[in-house]
């Protein structure tokens, strides 16, 4: 799959999501609020920059902390900004970019801030350097991510039914860790913490999904739809993996600071 094919098919899969994404993306206002808990804004720093904004959760907070410097939202999905813009119409400069190319200028920010999204970006090292470029010396990055002990249960369910890969595949604390010092950054704090969501049936948990963009957009997932069959296969192995009738997803969320 090439780049281009990827950057359009996230386009297109979160330009989708936006009109309903609030009411599925429980999961991304906790992790939003946790993160800025863990890592909050600096009284002392310049313009702060949400990348990935999706409909402004994260903005939000953010432009209450700013204390009248500019924040930034930028997504690659039009109709996310517009939901975000929606919500906030005044104090936030809203842009549609490409977090792998931030318009934006020189040592021009204090702080970059995203909350899960930068797991759908294909190039992290070259994404870490264009973050240090954009921020000012002494600047923070921070942001929440997937790591890969996200929807083990939904890989291992598949797993049964055929060997294509169903689920996205995340990096580790480790590589991100490596890539942020290679781009230069010093070090910072990465902590892992594992969410669970509860579900009433396997079937919810796939909406959510659908809900919130997260196609899998892996360069070997299986081509063509799934069929009724595979899904009943895939839904029958992830209620044996269950202890009980709940159906429970696991969501490891990595939380990540460095400094410019």
């Amino acid at each position: 799959m090439s780049a281009a094919i990827a950057k359009r098919d996230i386009r297109r899969s979160f330009g989708a999501a936006a009109a309903g994404y609030d009411s599925v993306a429980a999961l991304q206002r906790r992790v939003g609020a946790e993160l800025l808990a863990r890592f909050d804004v600096s009284p002392a720093a310049g313009a702060i920059a949400d990348l990935g904004c999706g409909t402004g959760f994260l903005t939000g907070l953010l432009l209450g902390r700013a204390a009248d410097r500019p924040v930034y939202a930028l997504d690659i999905a039009l109709p996310m900004l517009q939901a975000a813009r929606a919500k906030w119409p005044a104090g936030v400069r809203y842009v549609c970019a490409d977090a792998e190319r931030l318009p934006l200028a020189d040592a021009g920010l204090g702080q970059i801030y995203s909350n899960l999204a930068l797991q759908w970006c294909a190039d992290l090292p070259a994404l870490f350097g264009d973050c240090r470029r954009a921020l000012a010396p002494g600047g923070q990055l921070a942001f929440a991510t997937f790591g890969p002990g996200t929807l083990v249960e939904l890989k291992a369910a598949w797993a049964e039914v055929d060997d294509y890969r169903h689920v996205n595949a995340f990096v580790s604390g480790a590589e991100i860790r490596d890539q942020l010092a290679a781009a230069g950054w010093h070090d910072g704090d990465i902590v892992s913490r594992t969410y669970s969501t509860e579900y009433a049936a396997v079937a919810d948990l796939m909406r959510e999904l659908k809900g919130i963009g997260a196609h899998n957009l892996n360069a070997d997932r299986k081509r063509g739809p799934t069929t009724r069959l595979q899904l009943r296969d895939m839904i029958a192995a992830y209620q044996a993996l269950m202890p009980d009738a709940r159906i429970v997803a696991s969501w490891e969320i990595l939380f990540v600071r460095a400094y410019r």
